[in-house]
């Protein structure tokens, strides 16, 4: 889980927010409203909105997924990933009460479900 955190409000531009995302090398951003979770903007959100004909003046709260599942500090990994698998999710905010504390996502899955016993480029 990342702790990390790159945070927006709704009424951020997206073009901004994307350039955010590229330069923290980020496949989503927490949407904030008073501290609390609102949405997530993920690239699947950014590639939706390109596709329907993304306006210059567009902001975050248009295209982004509001009111997201979420999973708790002490939840399991395996709760994690069958949240992941029938969400089609590859990012999940982790809550504790009303406080965003991290962002999970499928590749820290990957490794914790997953024994890599190739050698890498195999």
């Amino acid at each position: 889980m990342s702790r990390d955190l790159l945070t927006i409000g709704a009424g951020a531009p997206i073009v901004a927010v994307a350039q955010r995302m590229a330069d923290r090398n980020v496949g989503a951003v927490l949407v904030l409203k008073d501290r609390r979770l609102a949405g997530i903007m993920t690239e699947r959100d950014l590639m939706r909105a390109v596709g329907r004909g993304l306006r210059d003046d567009a902001v975050v709260g248009e295209y982004m997924t509001a009111n997201p599942d979420t999973i708790a500090p002490d939840d399991t990994i395996e709760h994690a990933a069958v949240m992941m698998i029938h969400g089609g999710y590859r990012h999940l905010p982790v809550v504790d009460g009303d406080d965003v504390v991290g962002v999970l996502s499928i590749r820290d899955l990957v490794p914790m479900l997953l024994e890599d016993s190739a050698p890498r480029g195999a």
